[in-house]
């Protein structure tokens, strides 16, 4: 097999999509890897045979390895994850074997790249020792001039289990630093926790929302890059003025010379989105040798701005760079960008409070969005395919911000280059996912400060990105949760310790490195905080996480109304995905909410989870009779009850200027935050987002004192003249009630309409049998609507059989007639593993109402007839009554 240094992208579109985070693009080492059990690890008493070599993949993992040699079975399969543990404990050898062409060999510099290592690695080429890795977040170079052959060349990389690795010293300290979730395997003591000790996704020692996997591997890319006198090794463009007539910009280019210094000539090009050549410079430079770093001016006339979604267009230029006219891939480098300005404004109230807003292109945006965990637990796995799918469909629920969280990795360039064409900002954490970690310790603090540097420089030429933020939650457990108090009161002088190396590598080291490299993107010290300000977690200054819903004290949903905050960055109730998910995963026959399979899926509570959710679920909607209703009714009960915090952030808009829940997607099938499930189904909660984030929408919210605060809102640009309606009915359609009056909607603003008791609305009525319905029109017809009701689903006058359906095909698709007699409340259509998708779902419909949705599918109208189920809140609540619309409706629940 031969390396090959890309020399095929010539044109310019191409080299935008072989271009890496504006270096030259190498191709990937072709060679053929294995694998295997390091000869000697005290595991392969109980797995003998494992040290014989077997194929590996890379990019990969050794699970996932270990699962294409037949070794172990799927891991998201039944409740495999406790048998599985032996594997990070493991010592695993990988084994590349290529051959060099001529060309490359006769390159006067050659260096290996490796773009991940998972995590303590030694490298040897050849039978020499080549590097040592500890920290899977990094990129680790090697120079190789003069060590390659043409032919048989040999990579062999050892990666040692980082619980043995650092298992000793840590037991070894008289006071523990507080991890995050201890391992109830046994792979691992819990008063002794590893993961913070190591640059490794912290996620892969398990979290409430996925499983412990403890990984190794080549998890990224490997590149030979060979050059000659000089190369390219970085380009980054630094908005230095942005105004509607002119951009004033500057080229920062990082070049290698070799042993002598000399004379360079350097040419760029800016390309618009067209393709047009906008702006050139070109110029001769003195290189001295080493590396050197070029700061050119240069300027665009009537520049296209990028926007987010909503605001405007997201334009990106391209930039080529050159040396010497180029010829060769290591001379010559492209990015695409788009140019924007970003502010996180932090103004002063009166009271003493401080807003938390997100300004771009000096335009104030409401972020609406949610968090971003890691798309796999083992991230060779996820495809660009993957990343487009649930980004897509964050975009198509209004969403306009994504938070990236810090216990996972920094994503791939097409994350964020998807992100980028899409309009979605990006929140990025670097990589710290809770607890607290040895700050206290100057190597430690010095990976993680090359670390940030590695993933700034590749990542900075994204405009998606409006946000380094230095931590998740380290500060608030610190101060909030007890771990500073506990440390304190075992050994002050650790504690101090501890704290004030928090202090040096966030509060310094990384607001040092973001401030140099990453082109003026803010800096925020840790989520929630104040950026090292007092207190951590305030719901008056800075972001707030809010977990007393759902988390402790488990107050109900209404409680979202009380809590106030000037940005919400987490805040969540969690759901079970749809049957199909489970079946994936656990037959029939396992699908019991306290069986074990399920138990293994639901990892808040160490497996207890259920039991919280079912607290959720009975206290809005009864106990659900099957394993179905449950899953359905959590589904119901996570929409609505995050449908009532986010219109509250935005109804309290501009005091609040965020609202994102946790979490969008999953890492694989099983219980979660998310709204996306691990296979990109849609959750209930993801089809109330895109209502509930929409430009234009309706925020009627009742709390537990029967007082309802309706207001409108209005995130274009434009003022918006629209007509409001409240209308009060019985569960029938009799209408007892209606006002109706025109109004002009202020942009970019919540305008509050009324503040309505339930007595007001009532006039006396039942309320388990009355619904008050408000809506914003234009033109006569409906734009937003939202319903308040005046008791629990479980006392309403909700009729089982009363929704009606006809299918019918129209043109290439075709079309569901649904038709409600009475009220009926979140309707839930589904057509089993046809793979047809419908227009919207999880909507309710009043009495009398009549409406049709698009289904695309590929199947026989007779075909889709036949696997058409419907699920509503009166057939669920009473099923003595209601049709057999779901086959898996056998009892399973107890």
């Amino acid at each position: 097999m031969q390396i090959r240094v890309a020399g095929h992208c010539r044109a310019l579109l191409l080299y935008a999509l072989c271009a890496l985070a504006g270096t030259a693009a190498a191709a990937p080492l072709q060679a053929q890897w294995s694998f295997r059990l390091l000869p000697g690890d005290p595991q392969l008493q109980a797995h003998p045979g494992l040290d014989a070599w077997r194929p590996a993949r890379v990019p990969g993992s050794v699970h996932d390895d270990l699962y294409a040699a037949g070794v172990i079975g799927d891991p998201y399969v039944g409740a495999a994850e406790a048998g599985l543990q032996w594997i990070g404990l493991a010592a695993w050898e990988y084994r590349a074997r290529f051959d060099v062409d001529a060309a490359t060999l006769s390159r006067r510099h050659a260096e290996l790249r490796f773009d991940g290592l998972d995590t303590f690695a030694e490298v040897s080429l050849n039978g020499q020792p080549l590097l040592k890795a500890d920290n899977a977040h990094r990129t680790w170079r090697a120079r190789v001039d003069g060590r390659l052959r043409a032919d048989g060349n040999e990579l062999r990389v050892v990666f040692r289990s980082p619980i043995r690795t650092l298992l000793p010293q840590v037991q070894a300290m008289p006071h523990r630093i507080a991890g995050n979730y201890p391992s109830p395997y046994g792979d691992e003591p819990a008063d002794a926790m590893v993961g913070n000790f190591v640059r490794k996704p912290a996620y892969h020692f398990g979290w409430d929302w996925g499983p412990r996997y403890v990984t190794a591997g080549v998890w990224r890319q490997v590149h030979l890059d060979g050059w000659d006198l000089q190369r390219i090794t970085d380009l980054a463009v630094r908005i230095d003025a942005l105004h509607a007539q002119r951009a004033r910009l500057g080229v920062l280019l990082q070049v290698q010379r070799g042993e002598t210094a000399g004379m360079a000539a350097v040419a760029v090009d800016v390309l618009d989105p067209e393709g047009r050549r906008v702006a050139r410079l070109e110029r001769d430079v003195h290189l001295q040798p080493g590396d050197n770093a070029l700061q050119l001016p240069l300027e665009i006339a009537q520049p296209r701005r990028w926007w987010p979604v909503g605001h405007g267009a997201q334009d990106r230029y391209t930039v080529r760079a050159r040396l010497d006219g180029g010829g060769d891939p290591v001379r010559e480098t492209t990015l695409r960008t788009g140019l924007r300005t970003v502010e996180l404004r932090r103004e002063q109230d009166a009271d003493g409070g401080q807003g938390f807003a997100f300004v771009i292109n000096g335009v104030p945006v409401f972020a609406k969005g949610a968090n971003v965990i890691p798309f796999e637990s083992f991230p060779a796995r996820v495809t660009r395919e993957r990343l487009r799918r649930d980004l897509q469909a964050a975009r198509d629920a209004n969403m306009n911000m994504l938070r990236n969280w810090g216990g996972g990795y920094y994503e791939s360039d097409d994350f964020f280059d998807i992100a980028d064409e899409l309009g979605l900002l990006v929140w990025q954490d670097f990589m710290f996912g809770g607890g607290m970690q040895p700050g206290y310790d100057p190597a430690f603090r010095a990976s993680v400060v090359a670390e940030a540097r590695d993933n700034i420089r590749r990542l900075r030429h994204h405009p998606s990105i409006v946000l380094w933020c230095g931590n998740n939650e380290e500060e608030t457990a610190w101060k909030d949760w007890g771990h500073g108090r506990q440390l304190k009161d075992a050994d002050p002088a650790f504690a101090a310790r501890v704290w004030q190396g928090y202090v040096d590598l966030f509060g310094t080291d990384l607001r040092a490195v973001v401030a140099e490299e990453g082109l003026g993107v803010p800096y925020w010290s840790s989520s929630p905080s104040n950026d090292l300000d007092a207190r951590a977690n305030d719901s008056t200054r800075g972001d707030k996480h809010y977990w007393q819903v759902w988390g402790n004290p488990a107050l109900p949903v209404t409680a979202y109304l009380d809590e106030t905050p000037r940005f919400m960055s987490e805040y969540g109730l969690q759901a079970w995905p749809q049957l199909s998910t489970v079946d994936a995963f656990a037959t029939r026959d396992e699908q019991r909410i306290d069986g074990p399979v399920i138990r293994a899926h639901q990892k808040f509570m160490a497996g207890n989870g259920n039991a919280r959710l079912l607290h959720y679920i009975e206290r809005e909607y009864g106990t659900p009779a099957t394993f179905a209703d449950f899953v359905y009714l959590s589904q119901v009960m996570q929409a609505e009850g995050i449908a009532l915090a986010a219109l509250h952030h935005r109804a309290s808009r501009p005091y609040t200027m965020g609202s994102l829940y946790w979490q969008l997607n999953d890492v694989w099938p099983g219980a979660s935050w998310s709204s996306l499930d691990y296979y990109g189904h849609w959750k209930a909660l993801h089809y109330h987002a895109r209502r509930f984030f929409a430009d234009v929408a309706v925020a009627a919210l009742r709390d537990d004192d029967g007082v309802t605060r309706f207001s409108l809102l209005n995130d274009g640009a434009r003022p918006l003249t629209a007509q409001w309606r409240v209308r009060v009915m019985d569960v029938h359609g009799h209408e007892f009630a209606r006002q109706q009056e025109t109004i002009t909607l202020a942009p970019m603003a919540a305008t509050a309409v009324a503040r309505l008791v339930d007595a007001d609305l009532l006039k006396g009525h039942d309320p388990a049998r009355s619904v008050a319905v408000f809506e914003l029109l234009r033109a006569g017809q409906v734009v937003a609507r939202r319903l308040v009701h005046f008791v629990p689903a479980r006392e309403q006058a909700l009729g089982a059989g009363q929704l009606h359906a006809e299918l019918r095909a129209e043109g290439d698709g075709y079309r569901l007639r649904l038709h409600a007699d009475g009220l009926v409340r979140a309707v839930w259509v589904d057509f089993g593993d046809t793979g047809a998708r419908v227009e919207d779902n999880a909507f309710d419909l009043l009495p009398g109402e009549t409406r049709e949705l698009r289904v695309d599918a590929n199947a026989r109208l007779d075909a889709l007839r036949a696997a058409l189920r419907m699920r509503t809140l009166g057939d669920t609540l009473h099923p003595a009554s209601a049709p057999p619309h779901d086959p898996a409706s056998t009892p399973r629940t107890r």
